[in-house]
């Protein structure tokens, strides 16, 4: 994002939600971070092509943002590309909000089989994200329960589903829960709606962004049960696990590899992020671009099966 927007959006976000604080882009200490690491990771981007910067309209000039997080050896080895830069997660923050969701369950608050009415504006999708999911689309007036529309939002990304999700959890909520966990700057903003059908707290906040940092270091709350506690991060992993698709990093995982992950896209922006177990080699990646889908789609294939390769490599 251009320095102007930013500072724009961050004063706006400020004066509105004085609650949320500061952007935190600091690597927490129980990583270590390995030069050698990084250097073939930048390889691996240089060669793919999506070292550079891109115009992204009203979002000024954008990078990527790319995280790796070798689980192989005794303490978490990390390196990346542009790991701290804040970049649009499309549906990638749905994934924040399901913590929330299944932290609130957790709790107590209410069952993940409560019923549950879903009503306009949050009703926007007019055609399912992944077309063979053979379940129908929401429609105002539905009743289902709280574990279906968390399922639908994160295996088919289904954008009624997670508007429905983020009034359920709360906005306010959702963040707290994420600056305990240290991921200031990645707050749930908006929902997947026009602004204009946004409750007026919200009809001029900044929009939703987030680096490879904290959405690996997610993904590794999940791998270690520390995402808020054991149960909903084997609840998160099990969603996770279920995702329909495959188009973006899966693409490069060989047939033995579980991914275990959460991809977003929408305008420009193509995104996906999770961990990769084959049962030998454990990692977490993280990819965010400021390029469309399918003039990427070669690049996180490859990207995915040389990442597959370098960690394998280094064991």
């Amino acid at each position: 994002m251009n320095l102007k927007r930013k500072y724009l959006g961050l004063l706006i976000f400020l004066v509105g939600f004085s609650h949320i604080g500061w952007t935190q882009s600091s690597i927490p200490d129980y990583y270590q971070q390995d030069a050698a690491l990084t250097d073939s990771l930048q390889a691996i981007i240089d060669e793919s092509g999506l070292n550079g910067s891109y115009d992204a309209g009203s979002d000024g000039m954008e990078k990527i943002s790319f995280a790796v997080i070798d689980l192989n050896s005794t303490k978490p080895t990390l390196g990346g590309v542009n790991t701290r830069n804040f970049i649009y997660p499309a549906s990638v923050y749905k994934m924040y909000v399901a913590m929330e969701v299944l932290k609130q369950v957790s709790n107590g608050s209410y069952s993940l089989f409560k019923p549950y009415v879903i009503k306009d504006p949050n009703i926007v999708d007019r055609s399912k994200e992944i077309t063979y999911d053979p379940r129908p689309l929401l429609a105002d007036g539905d009743t289902v329960s709280i574990y279906y529309l968390l399922d639908l939002m994160i295996t088919r990304s289904d954008n009624s589903a997670a508007n429905a999700m983020i009034d359920i959890a709360g906005r306010p909520e959702i963040n707290e829960t994420m600056h305990r966990h240290g991921w200031k700057g990645s707050e749930v903003t908006r929902k997947f709606l026009a602004r204009k059908y946004e409750k007026p707290d919200y009809k001029e906040v900044r929009g939703t962004e987030t680096s490879a940092l904290h959405a690996a270091d997610f993904m590794y709350r999940i791998y270690t049960n520390k995402l808020v506690n054991p149960w909903v991060s084997m609840q998160m992993k099990n969603l996770l696990g279920a995702q329909l698709d495959t188009t973006k990093l899966a693409a490069g995982l060989p047939d033995s590899a579980m991914f275990y992950h959460k991809t977003g896209w929408w305008d420009i922006y193509t995104n996906d992020v999770g961990i990769v177990d084959d049962g030998e080699n454990q990692y977490i990646i993280a990819l965010f671009t400021p390029v469309r889908e399918k003039e990427v789609s070669a690049a996180f294939k490859q990207i995915s099966k040389e990442v597959y390769r370098l960690i394998k490599s280094r064991h």
